[in-house]
């Protein structure tokens, strides 16, 4: 057993108490906001109401852990941890919950055994209790940011044990959240463990009221390989077998400008150059400069220089097809995207300047010499044509094979359920 303090629910402060009477008061209007999100086809027709506390499954018989992260890259993190403490506990079940719907679709093709997926209810006393009095989760895990006061407070009150981890807090979202930092100081001390990605987010997670604050490595470079269709990837390999395939994943607008003019320069010196782009949202309008073809619509046709990827979840598919990727988000203000995921696939890490969500983990893949940063679409368009751009993607997935299993900290979990 772990030395971890144990369950002791505490009373609510008056920012807490002010806060749940809000949220309370406004829980009616959840309904109306959630449908108008659904007819602008921002919502799940099928699911939107887990989003109420209404649950879409039966909970599994036996011990379940709930996970909770917000967006994709965080959801898609933790299946390493999942897998980790599904082998050392295989009566143990898995809940896993976010809020974006592009998590949901995407989780849906890479889900580790004996998980379920859900929408994290909206944090409001009524929704959270109905969705705690289905699941009665026997250990509650929050990862990376996003903290709801009233899930946080109902867990704690029916003492189901809480765990923040891989956090990640910035100097500008730990200003933010100061503004409501007497909620912070009530909802940190109410966690069991946190564990922070980093010295900096481990600072500012106690100067908002945490305490014993651990660090450690991201989770993301332990997260599986993600998967891809056999007979897809078969048919693709064929279809592509002609052309110098690379990727430019999870895209932003000032990504795709980049990427779109190096690969006028790679096409028109050779037009075997293959661009697939894959737009961090499939459903956005993508202003392509030159030919193309959508994947969506003329899945066969490869003529074209560039190849619209507007499909949900398929990183896997391109990623193995292609010798090097560029990480989106790493030219705007979104500060980068995951690079794991392309690097545990062996291909070849390129991204812009701007990673400020993932500085320690492009420190550890230049280190290794398995990332190279470019500055604009000339850098680019020079980086796809270096003659060590396969090294560079072996030196990367060799860093991922040895990072640190999650056996130790998985064990250190389930040491924490409640009887």
């Amino acid at each position: 057993m772990n030395n971890l303090p144990a369950v002791i629910t505490t009373p609510e402060s008056k920012s807490l108490r002010n806060y749940r009477l809000l949220t309370q008061a406004l829980a009616p209007l959840a309904s109306f906001h959630l449908k108008n999100r659904l007819r602008k086809g921002r919502e799940d027709a099928a699911r939107w109401q887990e989003k109420l506390g209404q649950a879409g499954q039966a909970r599994p018989q036996g011990r379940l852990i709930w996970l909770n992260a917000v967006g994709l890259g965080e959801v898609m993190a933790l299946r390493g941890l999942i897998e980790a403490m599904g082998r050392a506990d295989p009566d143990a079940h898995f809940l896993i919950t976010s809020s974006a719907r592009s998590s949901a679709q995407v989780i849906a093709t890479n889900l580790p055994a004996r998980t379920i997926h859900q929408y994290l209810p909206l944090d409001a006393p009524t929704y959270v209790a109905r969705f705690l009095d289905h699941w009665q989760p026997d250990l509650s895990i929050w990862a990376e940011q996003e903290i709801w006061p009233n899930a946080v407070h109902a867990c704690d009150q029916r003492g189901i044990p809480l765990v923040l981890l891989n956090a990640r807090i910035t100097a500008e979202s730990a200003q933010k959240r100061g503004i409501i930092k007497a909620i912070y100081r009530d909802v940190l001390p109410r966690f069991q463990r946190i564990i922070a990605q980093d010295a900096a987010s481990a600072a500012h997670l106690q100067a908002l009221g945490a305490s014993d604050v651990a660090v450690m490595a991201s989770l993301k470079c332990t997260a599986p390989m993600l998967q891809a269709n056999a007979t897809e990837l078969s048919r693709m390999q064929n279809m592509f077998k002609a052309r110098k395939v690379w990727v430019a994943a999870s895209t932003h607008i000032e990504d795709e400008s980049i990427a779109e003019a190096a690969q006028q320069t790679l096409f028109a010196a050779d037009p075997s150059w293959l661009l697939v782009l894959v737009p961090r949202d499939p459903k956005r309008n993508v202003a392509v400069p030159m030919p193309f073809v959508r994947r969506s619509a003329d899945p066969d046709q490869m003529v074209a220089p560039i190849y619209l990827a507007d499909s949900f979840g398929e990183l896997g598919l391109w990623y193995r097809l292609a010798s090097a990727a560029l990480i989106g988000g790493s030219f705007g203000a979104i500060q980068g995207h995951n690079p794991w995921e392309a690097a545990a696939l062996g291909c070849a890490v390129l991204h812009g300047p701007r990673v400020g969500n993932f500085t320690a983990d492009y420190a550890a893949l230049h280190v290794a010499g398995a990332a190279r940063e470019v500055a604009d679409s000339a850098a680019l368009a020079s980086a796809l044509q270096s003659a060590d751009l396969v090294q560079l993607g072996l030196r990367g997935q060799s860093l991922v094979r040895r990072a640190a299993p999650l056996d130790d900290l998985a064990g250190e979990l389930l040491g924490m359920l409640r009887d």
